[in-house]
């Protein structure tokens, strides 16, 4: 323990001295591992289908449905002036780059044409309003865009990246002594992946086919030049995001030089004191979003780079990585007190710990899960690597977490965890004991069942929680349970019309949003493409 204490002495220092970069002699050569496995981006050209009205229907999800209304040469035939407002479908989600022709039929432009687009993953998007905006993110974020256009007869390229299904044009200004037609249209998809189809077992149902097949359609959207958490918002590299999808490909794809890119370059665009920032970008040059820590997500990182060296047994990456593997451990470590309880509060900052979309929900047992959870995935890794006797120490404070844990949190008579000084009850709490092995399966099953069953227990809010809870009961050995979590959850985005599944779902209300205006919501997420890692990870759970 000594030895640790040491480190976590020397990690405070240098955060609060502001000594010099931990990483300065690696900085360089890992943004240069970056660049080399980044992936070229291959590029589809699609053409709308058809054209579409929107169709007011209480029975589909957010009331909104597209209905088909004409063929393409109803749009392209005659004036655009005549049509003045329509929708277009092109029969898929897509990202990258809408690019359209105007054509003159009569007289000369004598002055610039003006058209609003907008863009949707789904339906409602195109039919709520933005304005006036009450949303907490950027209004900018929202997909629509005027162009005015002072040439036309030749081909023109929204600037701007887009990710959607629906593209909705609506005349805004146009003058009368010239006529013209919209004549072509199409949309440059890009993605780093090929379109695969995966081979299901006979007895997979219906249910378990679409919720695959739409799965990898989610990551290979995702899976641009990073692992993208959503290609409409966002558009960047979050690591809660890469863990999940990162699994997910090592059951579709395989595409393991994104991986090893979106490692590395986390790692070069850490902070001088050595942590990580929870999300990167890449354009116009590489950049973090400066002071976004999220402990949990770091943590999360080092089980990354495990499960990556399982798969490609790229040792060398692994190696060379592992400095950074040590400094999340250490920062999460510095916020333990004597008793070996997490404690926010500990250095008198701020600390973010995510684990879901769900408005009060208390963090203090769930951190006491995956601390430990985290230790004995990083040491896993340090015996894979040879490097265990630098951290000989984890397994121990690993054991003893989850000692306090249930001396503290846990109500044996009841059976399940509790958090904080309200003793909250939530789902969440029982996932990550469980998955850190402070419960055993009958003990995990008991804490799932009971707190499941309890009406005002906190539940969960987005599918990445989701999938830590289809984690749990399979490690709990309740498999069919686990089945018929997934095909209710997801299953239930299939019902609703998902090309894609969604950032945030919740089967009681269709407009739940962290931004307080569900148009904002990401309807292409990457941290919801889970259900493939699952379905072919454990086939004779899923496929049978």
């Amino acid at each position: 323990m000594k030895t640790m204490l040491l480190f976590v002495s020397l990690f405070l220092l240098i955060q609060g001295t502001g000594a010099q970069d931990v990483y300065e002699q690696q900085r360089e050569s890992w943004m240069k591992k970056a660049e080399a496995s980044k992936p070229q981006l291959n590029k589809t050209v699609y053409r709308p289908l058809y054209l579409v009205k929107s169709v007011s229907d209480p029975t589909a999800y957010q009331n909104w449905r597209m209905e088909k209304s004409e063929e393409m040469d109803a749009l392209y035939s005659i004036s655009f002036k005549q049509k003045k407002e329509c929708t277009v479908d092109f029969g898929r989600h897509m990202t990258g780059y809408y690019s359209f022709k105007l054509t003159t039929l009569s007289r000369t432009q004598d002055a610039p044409v003006r058209i609003k687009f907008t863009f949707g993953e789904v339906p409602a998007e195109l039919n709520t309003p933005f304005d006036p905006f009450p949303g907490t993110l950027s209004r900018a974020w929202l997909q629509d865009e005027v162009m005015t256009i002072t040439e036309i007869d030749k081909y023109i390229t929204i600037p701007r990246r887009l990710a959607g299904r629906y593209v909705k044009m609506e005349l805004m200004g146009a003058s009368n002594d010239f006529d013209f037609a919209l004549t072509d249209m199409y949309f440059t998809a890009t993605t780093s992946v090929s379109d695969i189809k995966l081979n299901l077992q006979e007895t997979a149902s219906r249910e378990i086919r679409d919720i695959d097949r739409i799965s990898v359609e989610t990551l290979k959207e995702c899976m641009q030049t990073v692992y993208e958490d959503g290609p409409k918002r966002d558009q960047r590299l979050w690591i809660g995001d890469l863990y999940l999808e990162s699994i997910a490909n090592a059951y579709s794809f395989k595409q393991f030089d994104l991986t090893k890119h979106c490692l590395y370059l986390l790692a070069g665009l850490s902070a001088e004191d050595g942590r990580l920032h929870a999300n990167v970008f890449e354009n116009p040059k590489p950049h973090p979003q400066f002071g976004s820590f999220c402990l949990t997500y770091s943590l999360l990182y080092n089980v990354t780079l495990l499960e990556y060296l399982k798969v490609t047994n790229d040792r060398e990456t692994a190696i060379d990585l592992w400095p950074v593997v040590k400094v999340q451990i250490v920062d999460a470590l510095s916020y333990l007190n004597d008793d070996y309880i997490f404690n926010k509060l500990k250095k008198n900052s701020f600390v973010w710990l995510f684990f879901d979309w769900r408005e009060g929900l208390d963090d203090n047992t769930p951190i006491q899960g995956l601390l430990p959870f985290a230790l004995e995935q990083s040491y896993e890794l340090a015996r894979m690597l040879g490097k265990e006797t630098e951290v000989k120490e984890w397994p121990s404070i690993a054991k003893k977490m989850k000692q306090v844990a249930r001396k503290q949190l846990y109500k044996a008579k009841e059976g399940y965890f509790v958090s904080g000084a309200g003793e909250q009850i939530s789902v969440m709490s029982q996932i990550w004991i469980i998955l850190s092995g402070t419960l055993d399966a009958k003990e995990g099953r008991k804490a799932l069942n009971t707190v499941l069953s309890m009406e005002d227990a906190v539940r969960l809010g987005a599918p990445y929680a989701y999938h830590y809870l289809v984690e749990a009961m399979i490690k709990c050995d309740m498999n069919e349970e686990a089945k018929k979590l997934l095909i209710d959850y997801w299953g239930g985005m299939v019902e609703k019309g998902a090309d894609t599944f969604w950032e945030v779902y919740d089967l009681k209300d269709d407009y739940l949003s962290p931004y307080n205006f569900f148009p904002m919501n990401s309807y292409c997420h990457a941290w919801s493409c889970t259900p493939v890692y699952f379905i072919h990870k454990y086939p004779d759970i899923f496929q049978k």
